[in-house]
């Protein structure tokens, strides 16, 4: 097998027709090993057989998970939970409102008049 360290894209074309023709060559006699011993052919692995549940596990599962909820829904206290209080929205005062309108009323008529210059 190649090593992690070594990058098939660094490798000439050659190295990599002596590679494959080397390979073929174990896999050759990895088949004439198996034949000697007895063991199938086959170098392949089986493909893996998708495991399933069956009804039965699922409906065990389900009931499992029901009795958690229901144990969970006993502990919790019947009564709503009580949100928190909003604070209270702070009102500004007329005569504050109409000092800071002169106050910006004053700033704008100041950038306009610097900036005609």
């Amino acid at each position: 097998m190649l090593s992690d360290a070594m990058n098939l894209l660094d490798l000439t074309v050659n190295q990599l027709k002596r590679a494959t023709a080397i390979k073929e060559q174990i896999e050759d006699l990895n088949k004439e090993l198996r034949a000697i011993l007895g063991a199938p052919a086959i170098t392949r692995s089986a493909p893996k057989k998708k495991r399933t549940m069956s009804t039965a596990t699922k409906k065990q599962i389900a009931a499992a998970q029901k009795a958690r909820w229901a144990n969970l829904r006993r502990a919790k206290p019947a009564t709503p939970v009580k949100r928190a209080a909003k604070a209270k929205k702070k009102t500004v005062s007329s005569a504050t409102k109409a000092k800071l309108s002169a106050k910006l009323k004053a700033y704008w008529a100041a950038k306009k008049k610097s900036g005609k210059k």
